[in-house]
């Protein structure tokens, strides 16, 4: 297995990044993200800075169109300098384009998952304060569904496409087009600080719709980093396939290339059967991924190419052992750097070494610069557990712990825009000393003896399918506008052969009815595909604890086996647009691998 090197090497790598940091914060003018950008395009215009399907474009070209496209919009009325602008749109140049244009305009811009509709787009874009909706032209329904509403908010919406025929859209194309590429004067972006909102990235958190977490231009500066510290070069090819409104496909793809000049290949998705022939195509040595991506990879037919590649280097998180293990016995000698980390969270670690199944090793200059702790967790009160003291209890070595962060100057916890209910849960209060302030990760991890940290499990009410956050509360929703149902109980369970937790209901009917899957079908199926829930259980009551907190675990723990679960259970049948029952033959597909969700 390649390494990086021992620790030793790792903190003197760790210390230079530090000055190079240190020494930006301290330049007059400010010093920010687009700042590095603007310096690439000058001492490299020509080098290729995306490659998107059939298309190339330089540091040049992304320049130029980011201007054409900040100065179009500077002719709308409606919008001013430094105004939140919301983006709608799946991976493309132009996602990236816009956000340059905006950083350039000092504007904040909300990336919105393109998966979502109605009621969660219009909360998303809601929460977010902004005054321009930018979306691309195959999501002109999607923006239609909520298009009133928005028109309500006096909203600009601008349409990426040279023809927009529907009243309260605006083409915005054909505007960036016949715009000038004279650079913007600086002075557009003079108020933005380091504390300044550069991006708003949504997470579902612990409850709820999704939320906006903030990023600042701080964090941007900070993530610049990310490659650059794992040796990625302006020789690199780096393959970026996870989602641009996601923190990995932003922060450590998009931000972390422009700090190394590397060139993107850029899909708009990922593809399983399409990876290997895109990367010897273009002679990617650099992929992202999440714990999926490579299960999946993993998963194809063996061919007799499988290490005809020139990738050298897996950057990631949710990368699970046993495909850690299969990854690189299939792939060839691949360095994999798992790290560990959060949109609104305040640090993270880095597996380093290439330990497998480790999220991350600690070290005395991190724990010293970002300190944190794991403490006991009371699983079923959902709370860490406190001495006679009112003092959270902290986890030996070896025992799980929930990891919480110390929230300082140099580790802030910005939180949610408009959210401080959300925002003042994800503090915890007198940690290990009174008075002190912590950010709860709702993460439970492990540390063994020798430093390496170990995803054990995730507390809350949220769990990761198809690596996206789900929120159990969103689920709910839906699934009370189902007129045969009276209460419900989402929560995920784990199928074998897949990453993550599908999503499982337990549903109690209205008095006299009966089960419809076709009526339960028809209310999910507006929720991204990653929520709508794969299992269904019904039964008499929803159990509660004493402080009426529905009961999770045990339901997690029986799973969705038909074999010992009395109550009746059904499965997600797609192609049938309905809940259909589970048989013992069905379930026997699924735990086989028969069946794949």
């Amino acid at each position: 297995m390649r390494k990086t090197g021992g620790d030793a090497f790792y903190l003197v790598k760790l210390i230079n990044i530090s000055k190079t940091y240190i020494l930006r914060r301290r330049r007059r003018p400010i010093f920010l993200f687009l700042d590095r950008f603007l310096e690439q395009a000058v001492a490299r215009p020509d080098a290729t800075f995306i490659v998107f399907e059939d298309e190339r474009f330089s540091y040049r070209d992304a320049d130029t169109t980011s201007n054409r496209i900040a100065n179009a919009l500077l002719r709308h009325p409606q919008y001013h300098a430094g105004d939140t602008v919301a983006l709608f749109m799946g991976n493309e140049p132009a996602f990236m384009f816009i956000c340059l244009a905006l950083a350039k305009l000092g504007s904040p811009a909300a990336l919105l998952n393109h998966n979502i509709r109605s009621r969660s787009l219009l909360h998303c874009f809601s929460c977010s304060s902004a005054t321009v909706l930018i979306a691309a032209s195959e999501l002109q329904d999607a923006v239609g569904e909520v298009l009133s509403s928005l028109r309500e908010q006096r909203v600009t919406v601008l349409l990426m496409a040279r023809d927009c025929g529907v009243s309260g859209m605006e083409s915005f194309s054909s505007e960036v087009e016949q715009a000038s590429d004279t650079p913007l004067p600086r002075a557009l972006r003079s108020h933005v600080t380091f504390k300044s909102p550069a991006v708003l990235i949504y997470t579902s958190g612990t409850t709820g719709f999704p939320k906006a977490a903030v990023v600042n231009q701080n964090r941007l500066l900070m993530a610049l980093a990310v490659l650059a510290s794992n040796g990625v070069t302006a020789s690199d090819v780096i393959y970026l396939n996870l989602p641009l409104y996601h923190t990995a496909g932003f922060l450590v793809g998009f931000v972390g290339a422009v700090e190394t000049g590397s060139c993107i290949l850029l899909r708009r998705k990922f593809s399983a059967s399409q990876f290997w022939v895109d990367c010897r195509r273009h002679k990617v040595t650099v992929i992202q991924y999440i714990g999926e991506v490579l299960r999946y990879l993993c998963n194809t037919p063996t061919r007799p190419d499988d290490r005809d590649h020139c990738v050298r280097l897996a950057i990631g998180n949710g990368l699970r052992a046993d495909v850690w293990t299969d990854f690189l016995r299939r792939f060839g000698n691949i360095g994999v750097r798992e790290f560990y980390a959060s949109t609104e969270g305040n640090m993270g670690f880095l597996n380093y070494t290439g330990k497998i199944g480790a999220i991350g090793r600690t070290n005395f200059l991190q724990q010293k610069l970002f300190p944190y702790s794991l403490v006991k967790y009371d699983t079923e009160h959902d709370e860490p557990r406190r001495d006679a003291r009112g003092l959270c209890i902290e986890a030996v070595k070896g025992e799980t712990g929930l990891l919480v962060s110390k929230i300082t100057e140099r580790a802030p916890f910005i939180g949610y825009v408009g959210n401080e209910e959300q925002t003042e849960k994800k503090r915890l209060r007198d940690v290990l000393r009174p008075g002190d302030l912590y950010f709860n990760s709702g993460d439970l991890l492990r540390l063994d003896l020798e430093g390496f940290l170990y995803f054990q499990d995730r507390v809350g009410d949220t769990f990761r399918w198809k690596g996206e956050n789900v929120a159990t509360t969103e689920v709910a929703d839906a699934l009370s506008l189902a007129g045969c149902v009276r209460d419900s109980n989402v929560y995920g369970v784990e199928v074998p052969g897949h990453e993550g937790r599908a999503g499982m209901a337990v549903l109690t009917l209205r008095e006299g009815a009966q089960f419809e899957g076709v009526l339960v079908y028809q209310q999910v199926v507006g929720l991204p595909s990653y929520a709508r829930p794969r299992f269904i259980r019904i039964q008499t009551e929803v159990e509660v604890t004493s402080t009426f907190k529905q009961l999770k675990r045990r339901l997690v723990e029986e799973g969705f086996d038909p074999e010992s679960i009395a109550d009746p259970l059904y499965v997600l049948d797609e192609a049938a647009q309905s809940y259909i029952s589970l048989t013992p033959r069905v379930y026997g597909l699924l735990s086989s691998g028969g069946i794949k969700l």
